[in-house]
């Protein structure tokens, strides 16, 4: 099964967070304590991430088979906020097994193919020469030349472990680039969910858009847009509180 990090009371539907393409749990650590204060909160290392198992496959259907089991393993139903790959999988896993979702939250993602492919960063994070790497400084100054913004080296870096002897990415990137295709893309699925979806977007994204709100009403029919202005598609990361709090009032009106 995944990794998983659980944290708040035993008791309650737990909400279960999946992380995007180069995530892990870690990233999404200071919301998970920050909502689990009332609820329990799993988050979870997705398959070839972080310390979960490493796989020949990264398609949307083995993805939401891995996370109807950890729902299965914790109670049997949840609540589930996916961003980006995760909010994909978890759309998909609401639309084959609706009994294990209780509601649904998408952080800036539709049901669509996308263009935005994302293999010059595996390719960036493939030719960096980590062996001689011992702080995290000398990282962001080497992975520098290859990628330009701040923000996206100070994601991938946090799935460097330089703790390790020698040094790793804690990323199956040969599987993860050889399935770009398949993350990028959204499989054939009939069917709509019923239950009470929020459909949560960065203002300043283009990953959700009003000519996808046909096809995520096809199989959302109770879907709620709401976007937080001044952000882009890393929306959680950009604007925390803002996130959270919008979150939050999401979760309680259904309690």
């Amino acid at each position: 099964m995944l990794a998983t990090y659980r944290q708040g009371p035993d008791s309650g539907t737990p909400l279960l967070i999946v992380h995007g393409l180069f995530g892990s749990a870690r990233n999404w650590g200071v919301l998970a304590k920050r909502l689990s204060a009332d609820r329990p909160v799993i988050t979870v290392d997705m398959r070839n991430h972080g310390d979960s198992f490493r796989a020949e496959a990264n398609g949307y259907e083995d993805m939401a088979d891995d996370l109807a089991k950890v729902i299965e393993q914790n109670g049997g139903q949840a609540d589930v906020l996916g961003h980006s790959m995760g909010g994909k999988s978890s759309m998909l896993l609401a639309l084959r097994r609706p009994e294990l979702v209780r509601q649904l939250i998408v952080a800036d993602i539709a049901p669509v193919a996308y263009a935005h492919t994302q293999l010059h960063l595996v390719q960036a994070m493939k030719e960096l020469d980590i062996e001689g790497l011992r702080k995290r400084s000398e990282a962001d100054a080497a992975l520098r030349e290859r990628v330009a913004e701040d923000s996206t080296r100070a994601f991938l870096l946090q799935s460097l472990d330089l703790k390790s002897d020698p040094p790793r990415w804690r990323l199956n990137l040969d599987v993860l680039a050889e399935e770009m295709h398949k993350i990028l893309s959204w499989p054939a699925v009939e069917g709509s969910y019923g239950g009470r979806v929020l459909f949560l977007s960065g203002g300043d994204s283009d990953y959700v858009l009003p000519e996808h709100r046909p096809v995520i009403r096809g199989y959302f029919p109770t879907a709620r847009f709401v976007k937080i202005p001044g952000v882009g598609h890393w929306l959680h990361a950009e604007k925390p509180r803002e996130f959270e709090s919008t979150i939050a009032v999401w979760l309680d009106a259904a309690n």
